[in-house]
């Protein structure tokens, strides 16, 4: 199972940005899935996730400028993000839970990271 996420870009300060991640393999059900950032020289911290049942928890950072969602017909996860600022430049990774993948169950996977660069 792995997960690949894209969307990631160079945007002005205002911009707009929408990053997917897709799980790919033989999966039957995923748990929750977020997304986290890591800027340079920060650690990583949460954005934003979303349960099975669609219950999301959104940072306080970004609270009211992003929004997740998720497809679970195609494995998927989103991240809308409006009015981004510079300080909102980190390279993206999303993460799925209880990943059940048959023979195989997978408590995390995380993706490779998508890079989003905010000009001022």
């Amino acid at each position: 199972v792995q997960l690949q996420a894209s969307g990631g870009g160079v945007v002005r300060s205002g911009g707009s940005l929408r990053l997917s991640c897709t799980a790919s393999g033989t999966i039957f059900s995923i748990g929750d899935m977020g997304w986290y950032r890591q800027a340079p020289g920060k650690q990583r911290e949460l954005v934003a996730t979303i349960t099975g049942s669609g219950v999301t928890v959104v940072s306080e950072a970004v609270k009211g400028r992003f929004s997740i969602s998720r497809d679970d017909a195609r494995f998927a996860v989103y991240l809308q993000m409006n009015s981004l600022q510079p300080d909102d430049t980190a390279v993206y990774l999303c993460n799925a839970q209880r990943v059940d993948a048959g023979r195989y169950k997978f408590p995390e996977r995380w993706g490779q990271g998508t890079l989003v660069t905010v000009s001022s």
